[in-house]
């Protein structure tokens, strides 16, 4: 009944559309991003790689993001911006670092009043001022300005968990679950989501939309449907939660209503739409053991299994998500495995919409990729930094993480303890490889540190 409520919604926006005028579609593309909040890489029901079944859910339902996956390109090395939500999201809205841009204290020299550096939509406004812009559901950069302010032409507003949560107290919030006809206001952003592009598509201008999803994150809601389906459904190994399955399969369901627009409206062919997460998912309840434990001192494996660790870490599982792209171009069916980090995003927008990634007026730490969406595997993405580095800014565990090439390195800068890790034979993070490689260990300890002094050497002085 929800579902259908819901489709009745989405088809009652587009009635009246003819779909002559919604054919003709304006030469630049739309472009629409979902980010969904807190899922691990191995959460959907397709593996987010071929080649390993692990890296899909044991549980899980996810038919509409199978759908997306179908009919465009997965990924199977993305990495979100951050393992927690706030600086994750304020990277791929300018395309820098968290590290260049601070979380503890985000920098002052951000704010889009200053002009010093534009955002996403700022940018494809420069590109192209036809290109209408929103941003619909979970904001939350905690930096002191609106969506609007950032240049968007429509939002929710300074919008935070809250928003999309019953906001209630305590350890409730883990353990227990909320049975609701608008989980995480799913349905209520695939209906903001049809009746922004359904007047684009009437106005027959280009448009940017960024759906960010409340889901999945932690209080879990869900609708009854689809937790009595996961009652009765038998558990998974790593995956066995009913209200969570269910609060997945809503978001699912909600993507799929988008996806149904574009077809609807017949702009379908010309829309990108990705799909990406903004950290791993939450691994375990806090204070049910040590979020940097090693996988062997748990029983059970975890909710980001095969990787290790979860939000909150630097660990694979706080910091590799799934990520799907489909759109104009992009082969139906297709996996990249080149590595992919959120702050690629602004520059492969800009690329789409008409812009030259290599101009200097785009001042971003990440490079586009669109040539990989196009199937062009041997040109790699050409970034300020060829190296991904992260930082976890946390007054009990800080801690660092360098990706080059296989090698990972993670270095905790309370204890001083460095951790080496070969990605493409430990996947998971299981066999600490730093004692019998100290030359990998010094070079990657070396780019980490020249990072740090070019672009926020203020991190250097306080853990030396």
């Amino acid at each position: 009944m929800i579902r259908t409520a819901l489709l009745l919604v989405v088809s009652t926006l587009l009635t009246g559309v003819p779909t002559e005028l919604c054919a003709q579609q304006p030469t630049l593309p739309n472009i629409v991003f979902i980010l969904a909040d807190d899922l691990g890489w191995s959460s959907l029901s397709i593996p987010m790689d071929k080649a390993d079944p692990q890296s899909a859910s044991d549980y899980h339902e996810t038919a509409n993001l199978d759908r997306l996956a179908a009919a465009g390109m997965r990924f199977s090395r993305t990495y979100a911006s951050a393992s927690i939500c706030s600086p994750s999201r304020r990277s791929i809205l300018f395309g820098h670092t968290p590290v260049r841009q601070g979380d503890e204290s985000f920098g002052a020299n951000y704010q889009p009043t200053t002009g010093n550096y534009p955002t996403l939509p700022q940018v494809l406004k420069g590109i192209d001022s036809r290109y209408q812009t929103a941003h619909f559901g979970k904001w939350d950069m905690r930096a002191g300005f609106s969506p609007e302010d950032a240049g968007y032409d429509e939002s929710d507003g300074d919008t935070g968990n809250k928003n999309g949560n019953f906001a209630i107290e305590g350890t409730d919030k883990w353990t227990d679950y909320f049975i609701t006809g608008d989980p995480k206001r799913a349905n209520t952003l695939a209906a903001r989501a049809a009746n922004f592009m359904t007047r684009q598509a009437k106005a027959g201008v280009p448009f940017f939309l960024q759906i960010s999803h409340y889901a999945t994150h932690i209080e879990k809601q869900t609708t009854a449907e689809s937790y009595k389906k996961y009652q009765k459904k038998p558990r998974g190994k790593k995956h066995d939660d009913p209200a969570f399955a269910g609060m997945l399969e809503d978001l699912d369901h909600s993507i799929g209503a988008v996806l149904d627009t574009l077809e609807r409206l017949g702009i379908d062919q010309n829309t990108y739409v990705f799909f990406m997460a903004d950290n791993g998912a939450t691994e375990f309840m806090p204070a049910v053991r040590n979020r940097l434990d090693h996988p062997s001192k748990f029983p059970k494996p975890m909710r980001n299994y095969p990787l290790r660790g979860g939000k909150w870490t630097l660990y694979e599982g706080g910091i590799r998500v799934p990520f799907l792209v489909m759109g104009p171009g992009i082969e139906a069916g297709s996996q990249c495995d080149a590595p992919i980090v959120g702050w690629d995003l602004l520059a492969t927008f800009a690329e789409l919409a008409g812009g030259n990634p290599a101009s200097s007026n785009l001042d971003t730490d990440g490079g586009s990729f669109v040539s990989l969406l196009r199937g062009e595997t041997g040109k790699p993405v050409a970034r300020t930094n060829n190296a991904l580095i992260f930082h976890r800014y946390n007054d009990g565990y800080p801690h660092s993480a360098v990706i080059s090439g296989d090698y990972k390195l993670l270095k905790f800068w309370k204890s001083g303890k460095v951790e080496l890790y070969n990605l493409k034979e430990d996947r998971g993070e299981t066999h600490n490889i730093a004692d019998k490689n100290p030359g990998k260990v010094k070079e990657l300890e070396a780019e980490m540190t020249a990072y740090f002094q070019k672009v926020n050497p203020e991190l250097l002085t306080r853990y030396q």
